[in-house]
């Protein structure tokens, strides 16, 4: 079975608006949190202030020569400095486009902060947030830039990214939709025989041919022991998941937990469902009972998914629909965000604990990606993951594939 390509209204969606949008966000939160100047090296953190795209696969080059920006509180053009022209946004103003720079190296640092200085001039003696620090950086930019007080930048980026423009929202539905229809070309092929790098290659394919940007995540096809002590062991004494994919041959009756996460124009997807590796997928009756409490548990977190609940509302809904059962993994969460990285804020359920997450207010825009597991030493375990946007009413789904074969 094989779908047609996708035809994705990428029309809609006004990529110059929202990278407006985003910058005033950021500036706002800036404002809130007194920061004078913000200077980026995380890709996602870039992407956002400037649009600015660099390749997911060059790992060496992005760390020697990170795509990096500027942010300036008075709402100017952001600085950027990226090894990938290509990468940058047509309606960006190239007056403020520079080569990259070399922060993992001392001379490099030394050249970063004077080309700072001849761009910024007094603005650098205000509060500097920088987001990722080299150790040259660390050790060399207090004598650099001696006026200027350090600041969290966190703050600041995390009450811009966390809710979405309508735009960014378009962005994750096409990304969940190429990820979700991609999955038609994976499923049929999941039969006894079949190695999980073959699911991998299918996938990856199948993904570029429906207008996939990059791939986020290693896709992840992990089989699940029925009882811990099969599988890798954690200190945490939960179920080590996810095992990285290799060339194992999948067998009739494995249970496959599927992780995956593609790219569209810097947006993520999130896939997660369990399937059966068989030639007639039946499950077993201990499955279909674990399937039907993790359905009452997503439906119950989205329940709660309304503006000005809080992170607490969400956990307490999650434990009430179990009778106080914890339902996800402990290594972590039953809500987390999605946008320019494939996990982000809102993160509900954590270590971080209930002080944490009632600190977490729900508003409009806000992205969760529910990923309850129910796992049973002895029994196994299903896990899949259900995606929604908050609104001012019902929260609006993002994910559509089924849960076959557990529900059709």
């Amino acid at each position: 079975m094989s779908l047609t390509p996708a035809v994705f209204e990428t029309g809609r969606i006004d990529f110059p608006r929202m990278r407006r949008q985003r910058h005033q966000r950021l500036i706002e939160a800036m404002d809130r949190n007194d920061v004078d100047v913000l200077i980026l090296a995380n890709r996602a953190n870039v992407a956002y202030a400037t649009g600015a795209m660099s390749l997911l696969t060059d790992s060496s080059r992005d760390f020697y020569q990170p795509t990096m920006a500027i942010v300036v509180r008075d709402g100017s053009t952001p600085y950027l400095f990226t090894p990938y022209p290509e990468g940058v946004p047509p309606d960006f103003p190239q007056d403020h486009v520079r080569g990259p720079l070399y922060p993992e190296i001392e001379e490099g640092v030394r050249q970063m902060a004077q080309v700072w200085k001849s761009l910024l001039g007094p603005a650098l003696n205000g509060k500097v947030g920088i987001d990722d620090y080299t150790p040259a950086m660390m050790t060399l930019l207090p004598e650099l830039l001696p006026q200027a007080t350090p600041v969290n930048p966190a703050p600041a980026l995390s009450q811009a990214r966390i809710v979405k423009t309508p735009d960014e929202i378009e962005c994750l539905k096409i990304a969940q939709r190429i990820n979700d229809d991609a999955m038609y070309d994976v499923l049929p092929a999941l039969r006894p025989g079949v190695r999980q790098t073959e699911l991998t290659g299918i996938f990856l394919q199948r993904i570029m041919e429906l207008g996939a940007t990059g791939n986020h995540v290693d896709p992840i096809w992990m089989v699940v022991p029925n009882r811990l002590q099969d599988g890798p062991h954690m200190l945490l004494e939960d179920l080590a998941f996810p095992l990285p994919t290799t060339d194992r041959i999948l067998r009739e009756g494995d249970t496959i937990m599927v992780d995956t996460g593609i790219e569209y124009m810097g947006y993520a997807s999130d896939f997660g469902r369990t399937w059966l590796c068989s030639l007639d997928p039946r499950p077993p009756q201990r499955l279909i009972e674990q399937f039907k409490v993790w359905r009452e548990v997503s439906l119950a977190v989205q329940d709660a998914a309304r503006p000005g609940n809080t992170g607490g509302d969400v956990t307490r809904a999650a434990l009430k629909a179990t009778g106080g059962r914890k339902a996800w993994l402990k290594q972590f969460y039953i809500v987390h965000g999605m946008g320019l990285d494939s996990a982000e804020a809102p993160l509900i359920g954590t270590s971080l604990g209930p002080e944490f997450d009632e600190s977490i207010v729900l508003a409009p825009g806000m992205i969760m990606v529910i990923e309850p597991c129910i796992f049973e030493d002895g029994v196994g375990g299903y896990r899949s993951e259900d995606i929604v946007a908050v609104t001012e009413g019902t929260p609006e789904p993002i994910s559509g594939f089924p849960y076959t074969p557990f529900e059709v």
